[in-house]
């Protein structure tokens, strides 16, 4: 196994993990098959419990684990599914070793940073290097290690003499040091000074880089290379500039051209198995090329509750970005807070003259398809109601994710049923009309790690009344089962399940016991595309392999989707 690490300096949110994922999608155009692990220095156990606005969206892993969103762009550049051990944090090393010692694992030794955590680190990478991530089964040929903040970060200190020690252990023929700086541009120049001072931190803990990635908004000037290079004690080649592009997936294409797969190939001794002179980037290169050439733009109407950081929703942003690049389309994503629809504010004073209400309903009036996407608590939920319900009389094509789907079903229940005052339990537990209520497995009294999470089978058991196969099981080609990630406590009611059905919303999809709900469609010959599903489909979009539900969503917005699922039922 050959292992390349990444760190970083400077500051965070420079895009290492865009730049080990478009080096692991290099190196896979190069014959080689890439597994990937991210470092969080963090106490947390996992990143489930974080709010949103804290750290982004949590990314959910097929085997339910809930990781950070670095993992989201692995799985998207490699098309591989990683596991919640591919997710490191302090929180589960210190748990295990800590558990260990309860147990009497460590016959009576005084148990220590050094070497018993650092010993914890080093045995769990070269565990989870060799758990197979594709279809193939096979073990990788390369592990790709992300280091999460920056070098001098005290919590990530056990981490870095952790790698200094796991380098003797593997071999520097099989250990590959990297890291991303910054390379700011002061009064027309390009200065190299925050790059040093971040290798010679690197280096005063046991650890030299053999690549150095310069972020910058140009690309980086030979003479600064020069200087890196001369002060960094690394080659001039090996200074790589990764500098703004067009779109993010040329970041693989200029990594290929400054020769990154031969340097590695290098200092890796992987001559022999790498295609080094004609590595298969094609229909990556056509795809990225492609989008830079759209002239038809697709504009979306995100209906959110944690719009303040675009993060918060990133893999949702992901698959729309996915499927408008397969429907030929450039994405114009208009944000909109999600209570700003609401015609009253918290003191029940009305709003609706006020200009965050008018400017909210103008973008999603504005906007040609709609999504609703997940989150929890109360805050806006009323307002993803009131959008439902406004996409749906005005046959605006929508999708709804989680609490979106969720909201649907509500709505549909407060309007075409008549329940004044329906909700869900989560927000009113003496509701008079429980539509959507609490999983009766969950643990009311934990929240780390409990929920319905992780991979589930969806069975398409229902046509619609006329007897068509419903939009969402022609999307998926006709499947009668896929699997997709849940993340959810909170379920529609059984009880109200035949009535909304009847209605006209239909429920065609359902958990293998076909007691859970789990997608919810109103029929094409009725509307364009409403659709709802309890999973999360944005887990599982890929570049090159569109999700299904966001796939139509945006063939529907450009009144492309009669002419498509034509298509697929043909073939």
């Amino acid at each position: 196994m050959k292992y390349i690490v990444v760190s970083g300096g400077v500051v965070s949110g420079l895009g290492k993990g865009v730049t080990i994922s478009s080096m692991g999608r290099m190196l896979r155009g190069c014959g080689l098959k890439v597994t990937s692990i991210k470092i969080d220095p963090y106490l947390n156990v996992d990143a489930g419990t974080m709010s949103p606005f804290e750290h982004g969206e949590v990314f959910v892993l097929g085997d339910g684990g809930e990781s950070d969103l670095d993992l989201g762009n692995y799985e998207r550049f490699l098309s591989i599914n990683l596991t919640s051990d591919h997710n490191i944090t302090t929180g589960k090393i210190y748990r295990d070793v800590i558990a260990r010692e309860r147990r009497g694992d460590y016959l009576g030794k005084t148990v220590q940073v050094v070497p018993h955590i650092t010993n914890e680190i080093q045995d769990w990478i070269e565990r989870v290097a060799q758990i197979p991530v594709d279809d193939s089964g096979e073990t990788a040929d390369v592990c790709l290690i992300e280091v999460g903040g920056t070098v001098g970060d005290i919590e990530s200190s056990v981490f870095f003499e952790a790698l200094r020690q796991f380098q003797f252990r593997v071999g520097d023929e099989n250990f590959c040091l990297m890291f991303v700086s910054l390379v700011p541009i002061l009064s027309d120049e390009q200065k190299t000074k925050p790059t040093q001072h971040g290798v010679r931190d690197l280096r005063s803990l046991g650890l030299s880089p053999k690549v150095i990635f310069c972020r910058c908004p140009i690309p980086l000037a030979q003479e600064c290379k020069d200087k890196i290079s001369a002060f960094c004690h690394v080659g001039p080649k090996n200074v790589i500039s990764v500098h703004d592009v067009n779109n993010v997936y040329h970041v693989p294409l200029l990594l290929l051209q400054q020769n990154l797969h031969r340097i590695i190939a290098k200092e890796l001794h992987l001559e022999s198995v790498m295609q080094i002179e004609n590595p298969d980037m094609k229909s990556w290169s056509e795809m990225a090329h492609r989008l830079d050439g759209f002239e038809k733009d697709v504009k979306i109407a995100l209906i959110g509750k944690y719009t303040g950081l675009q993060d918060s929703y990133l893999s949702v942003i992901k698959s729309l970005k996915h499927a408008a690049i397969a429907c030929g389309r450039k994405l114009e994503l208009v944000w909109v807070e999600a209570s700003h629809l609401e015609k009253y504010n918290d003191n029940g004073e009305e709003k609706i003259n006020s200009e965050e209400y008018t400017v909210s309903w103008g973008k999603m009036k504005s906007a040609d398809g709609v999504v609703i996407p997940g989150g929890f608590g109360n805050r806006g939920f009323d307002g993803k109601c009131i959008a439902a319900e406004w996409c749906r009389t005005n046959k605006k094509p929508c999708l709804g994710i989680c609490l979106g789907f969720q909201a649907m079903v509500i709505e549909y229940a407060r309007n075409v049923l008549g329940y004044e005052g329906a909700t869900s339990t989560e927000f009113d537990e003496n509701t008079k009309h429980p539509i959507v209520l609490f999983m009766p497995e969950i643990d009311k009294e934990t929240m780390g790690g409990n929920m319905r999470l992780g991979a589930r089978n969806t069975k398409f058991t229902h046509q619609h009344d006329d007897g068509s196969m419903s939009t969402a099981q022609m999307l998926y080609g006709g499947s009668d089962v896929v699997s997709e990630r849940h993340r959810h406590r909170y379920e529609v009611n059984p009880a109200f399940v035949d009535e909304i059905h009847n209605a006209g919303l239909k429920f065609v999809g359902r958990d293998e016991s076909g007691e859970r709900m789990e997608v919810a469609e109103i029929s094409s010959s009725e509307h364009p595309f409403y659709v709802g599903c309890q999973y999360h489909p944005e887990f599982k979009s890929r570049p090159l392999s569109p999700s299904p539900p966001f796939h139509g969503l945006i063939l529907a917005s450009c009144n492309m989707l009669n002419d498509y699922t034509a298509e697929q039922m043909k073939n």
